[in-house]
């Protein structure tokens, strides 16, 4: 549970004690209150646990890892050369003396010197390029799911705040009753009360429909064919001060790192097109087979020269265009992700102003019980004032959950920009 929120609701009971007597069953349900909030404190499991869980387990990791598999076994399969081309015919007919009765022939075609070589580079190059895919979408799913931890967090807290303010309603509640037996306060006092409880009820029942709906979302990210329920933390604080962001790490991010890949595969693509348009030989054998004379064996050459083909040329054009193209594709996305990251840190800067404006309004909402307290001593207590200054109080709380899990949810966003590099 948010220990703010804890402390504002442990504060009003104690206000509520310390200004007058209740009877036996009040301090009971006093007594409730204080294990309902207790309970809350309990183990829960780190979320760098689940994201370990859900890099191991994520399917759109697996396929990315897959097809860095196909590209690096890709090296293998251009590590060959052209077929072995085979050759015969036999004479059918009259035979006549000096004619070829058979022949027969085999031939290796050869690519020029270290084309080979230059399509496993480009091969290696392309399962590069497909690498860095695997640390972006690693990068991605952990923040896909700290936010969604994020969330949940969020949720349960604002369910826990509104049981402990349902249970403040119910201490007030048998104020109320109290003050209309002695002819302090009217039945309708009583009822908005009961209203009131009915109305914060309903929010949690909606809430416990969100959390079921979110943790949902957070098992399938970690690929679980099971619902299972996790064990959020306590309570989360936002620091006294954020460590400064370095914008010009953003550089090194693999969304960026990717373009410098796909400059090298784009390199070594110009290279093998270079050694392609070069001329390409073979060498064989042919045995011929003739009657009444010696058999004959001629080692055999052949080289073919592009001369009429203008592919090898468009080609080495289309490599030219491909560098400028990446180039500006990397300026635009260079642009986009320093706006987004700017963006991140206005909105954590926000959620942080947010949190502290909050914090001032939960301490003069407590100012306010306290007046109101002590006109119930006197007997002058407007319970409509009551549930007014609760509802403030209860949506101070809200409010600064949210604040709590946006500062997070945005914090998990700049890592995504500028965090450490995942194993």
């Amino acid at each position: 549970m948010n220990k703010i929120s804890f402390i504002k609701v442990k504060g009003n009971i104690q206000m509520l004690m310390s200004h007058f007597r209740l009877p036996a069953s009040n301090i009971q349900l006093l007594s409730l209150i204080f294990l309902m909030l207790i309970s809350g404190l309990g183990y829960s499991q780190n979320l760098q646990f689940f994201i370990e869980e859900a890099i191991e387990n994520n399917p759109n990791i697996q396929a990315v890892e897959k097809q860095h598999a196909i590209s690096t076994e890709r090296i293998s399969e251009v590590n060959t050369l052209p077929n072995t081309e085979f050759s015969g015919g036999y004479m059918i007919g009259e035979e006549m003396p000096m004619m070829q009765k058979a022949e027969f022939s085999a031939m290796q075609m050869l690519p020029w010197f270290g084309t080979i070589s230059a399509r496993e580079k480009y091969a290696a190059a392309m399962a590069d390029a497909d690498f860095v895919e695997i640390e972006i979408a690693k990068r991605k799913i952990e923040m896909a799911l700290s936010q969604s931890y994020y969330r949940l967090y969020q949720i349960a807290k604002k369910q826990e705040v509104l049981d402990s303010n349902v249970a403040l309603l119910k201490v007030y509640e048998r104020m109320a009753l109290t003050s209309v037996e002695v002819g302090q306060a009217s039945a309708v006092s009583v009822l908005r009360l009961q209203m009131r409880q009915n109305e914060l009820l309903e929010r949690k029942l909606v809430l416990e429909q969100d959390y079921a709906a979110e943790l949902t979302a957070f098992n399938k990210i970690m690929n679980r064919q099971e619902i299972t329920e996790i064990s959020i933390v306590d309570s989360l604080t936002v620091p006294e001060k954020d460590i400064e962001i370095d914008f010009d790490s953003l550089r090194l991010h693999p969304e960026l790192m990717k373009f410098e890949q796909l400059n090298k595969v784009v390199t070594q693509a110009d290279v093998l097109n270079k050694k392609e348009s070069a001329p390409g030989f073979g060498v064989g054998v042919e045995y011929m087979l003739f009657n009444e004379a010696p058999d004959m064996l001629m080692p055999m050459v052949s080289i073919s020269i592009p001369i009429f083909n203008k592919k090898y040329k468009s080609i080495a054009k289309q490599n030219k265009l491909r560098f400028e193209e990446l180039d500006i594709q990397k300026q635009a996305s260079t642009n986009s992700l320093f706006a987004q990251l700017q963006e991140a840190v206005r909105s954590r800067n926000a959620a942080r102003i947010s949190f502290e404006t909050q914090d001032k309004n939960l301490k003069q909402a407590k100012d306010a019980n306290e007046i109101l307290l002590k006109n119930y001593e006197t007997g002058t207590i407007d319970f409509r004032e009551v549930l007014d200054v609760q509802e403030l109080q209860l949506q101070f709380q809200i409010n600064q959950i949210e604040a709590i899990g946006e500062y997070f949810k945005q914090t998990s966003v700049i890592d995504y920009f500028i965090g450490k590099k995942i194993n």
